[in-house]
């Protein structure tokens, strides 16, 4: 079985891909290969000639699936799938097309579409991570991101939060880490505090690739920012007890209602102690989609 991801680059994106991928690979009794073929790679014109030959150079082998994460890929899946009649494709997102368009469109709840044959719905979005179940007590992970379209960075409830969780857990090891939105100037501030004695920090530019989903392996419990949706449903696959810290709202819509039903429905809390998280689910969402791919 050959899968063929057309990539916009994008690593968020990738991940959504390469989770899929590997949930088949470890589901399927046959071997599955994977090709990553960037969208510069594929001109629309040349997909539109392809078309006529049923076939093109910039594929290596003849697809059973292609998948596609992002807007900018999704002319190129389907013209793919032109090309390629027998391949299914698969994309990750609400799409701009209609979804009959695409054998299937994978669609994270909040977007508010109803499953269909063509539309599988998921909680969150996918990823690579299986829970190893190497979890270590009072091992604790805070990941921080920063402003969005949605969120307002706000320094003073986010280190109040950090605070809680150092003073809830004198035995712990905490380890801090920070995204490329985190403003540099919160670190500064953090580093002069007396928490950084409690704290063992990470800037992002300072983590190697997979890093975070290795701290998650290993953490018993990850607190992060709420603008950070998929490290939130990331921490959750992982296995890790979860809790949010919450920022300032711009604008309430889909994304932070997510939120809040996955707080009402007692899947994370926004406490600041271990013992008040929920206890961790089994969280297996790239998993169920592969099942339902492969039995079609």
């Amino acid at each position: 079985m050959h899968i063929v991801y057309v990539s916009d680059g994008k690593a968020g994106h990738r991940s959504q891909a390469i989770g899929l991928y590997q949930a088949m690979q470890r589901q399927s009794i046959e071997a599955v290969t994977f090709e990553e073929i960037l969208i510069d790679q594929l001109p629309i014109f040349s997909l539109l000639l392809a078309t006529f030959k049923q076939s093109t150079s910039a594929v290596a082998q003849s697809p059973d699936y292609i998948f596609g994460v992002g807007s900018h890929t999704q002319l190129r899946v389907l013209l793919l799938g032109k090309v390629y009649p027998q391949a299914k494709t698969v994309i990750m997102m609400k799409p701009n097309f209609p979804f009959t368009w695409f054998n299937y469109a994978i669609i994270p709840e909040h977007d508010g579409i109803e499953a269909s044959a063509h539309v599988i719905t998921i909680k969150g979005a996918l990823n690579p991570i299986v829970n190893e179940q190497r979890h270590q007590k009072n091992r604790i992970l805070i990941a921080l991101g920063g402003s969005s379209k949605r969120h307002q960075w706000n320094e003073e409830k986010v280190l109040a939060s950090i605070d809680q969780i150092v003073k809830n857990h004198p035995q712990a090891e905490i380890i801090l880490t920070t995204s490329r939105r985190t403003p540099k100037v919160f670190l500064e501030h953090l580093n002069e505090s007396p928490l950084v004695s409690h704290l063992h920090i990470f800037p992002v530019e300072q983590t190697p690739q997979g890093w975070i989903f290795e701290e998650m392996q290993k953490a018993e419990a990850v607190w992060v920012t709420e603008d950070s949706v998929s490290m939130i449903f990331e921490a959750f696959t992982a296995g890790c007890k979860v809790g949010v810290i919450e920022i300032d709202r711009v604008k309430e819509d889909r994304i932070t209602l997510s939120i809040d039903q996955i707080i009402q429905s007692n899947l994370v809390s926004n406490q600041t102690s271990i013992e008040m998280l929920v206890e961790p689910h089994a969280f297996k969402e790239a998993e169920r989609v592969a099942t339902y791919l492969l039995a079609q």
